[in-house]
């Protein structure tokens, strides 16, 4: 079978409404900021299913069942990265619905770096002195802001390690990422099931006895969860890794922007110091990657 030639333009396309739209997220989730986060993180699980199942059962075919069946182990290791990439979603929508837009922001800026950590530790990959000095550069940083706002950001911190664990445990896995996504939310079903009989019997279920534009937007987020994965994957197929990597940073800088000019979010000498020194640290660390492909 031939390999499909690369579209760069297709990619590139592709790339930029992936990460414009997880930048824009917080819109989305601003709107529906009357239903708790648990509540909407349950939706994100259970209407994400029938449209992951949609789409693979229309792109693959008769392969899809077979595509479905993993070893157990494997199923282990999802159950895994299903609980990391649910206490990602969370936090990421708890700090949404709580006025910390930026904290979710400076969480996603640190988190190439972050990855660039547990590789050393995990993956015995050997760290250049370029980016030793460009983890040094974003962790002072970022302890600036803890003295200068006298609180450790804490948000950022469990956005960015739940999702570099939840990278870590799935580069470890030979799934692909959306056969991998379906069986996450579907391991997440039945405690999301359990969570909306206790609430409902508590009184304490929007879906359904909210307003009518409520429950729309509610169950919309199957395809606001799984539309800019399908694109993100478009752009991985068509695009070298590296740009897609630059394209990564498009997502949190333009969450920081709704953060500051549109949600009117505080932006403080503390987070302008820990966005310098970790723009500068990426940078470092782009620009080595980027030399080293071109050898």
């Amino acid at each position: 079978m031939s390999k499909e030639p690369e579209q760069p333009r297709l990619g590139v396309l592709a790339a930029l409404s992936a990460f414009t739209f997880w930048g824009l997220a917080p819109i989305y989730f601003k709107y529906i900021s009357a239903v708790p986060a648990l509540e909407i993180i349950v939706h994100r699980i259970l209407w994400s299913v029938p449209v992951l199942a949609g789409f693979l059962l229309f792109r693959d075919g008769p392969t899809f069942w077979r595509r479905l069946c993993l070893p157990r182990r494997t199923l282990g290791m999802l159950g895994l990265s299903s609980t990391l990439i649910a206490v990602n979603w969370l936090m990421f929508v708890w700090a949404v619905n709580h006025g910390q837009i930026l904290a979710t922001s400076l969480g996603y800026f640190i988190s190439p770096l972050f990855n660039v950590l547990l590789g050393m530790v995990f993956l015995q990959e050997r760290l250049t002195p370029l980016q030793l000095l460009a983890v040094a550069i974003a962790a002072a940083g970022t302890a600036f802001m803890t003295w200068y706002l006298g609180i450790a950001p804490w948000i950022s911190l469990v956005i960015a390690g739940s999702i570099g664990f939840y990278i870590l445990v799935r580069k470890k896995l030979g799934v692909g990422p959306m056969v991998g996504l379906l069986w996450e939310t579907l391991l997440l079903v039945t405690p999301a099931i359990v969570y909306l009989l206790w609430a409902h019997r508590h009184g304490g279920v929007v879906f359904g006895h909210g307003q009518a534009r409520l429950n729309v937007l509610l169950a919309l987020a199957g395809v606001v969860t799984v539309l800019p994965l399908v694109w993100y994957n478009v752009a991985a197929k068509h695009l070298p890794l590296s740009a897609v990597g630059f394209f990564q940073y498009l997502s949190p800088t333009l969450t920081s922007l709704l953060a500051v000019f549109v949600y009117s979010e505080a932006f403080t000498l503390g987070h302008a110091v820990a966005f310098a020194c970790i723009w500068f640290a990426l940078a470092l660390v782009s620009a080595e990657t980027l030399v080293r492909r071109r050898r």
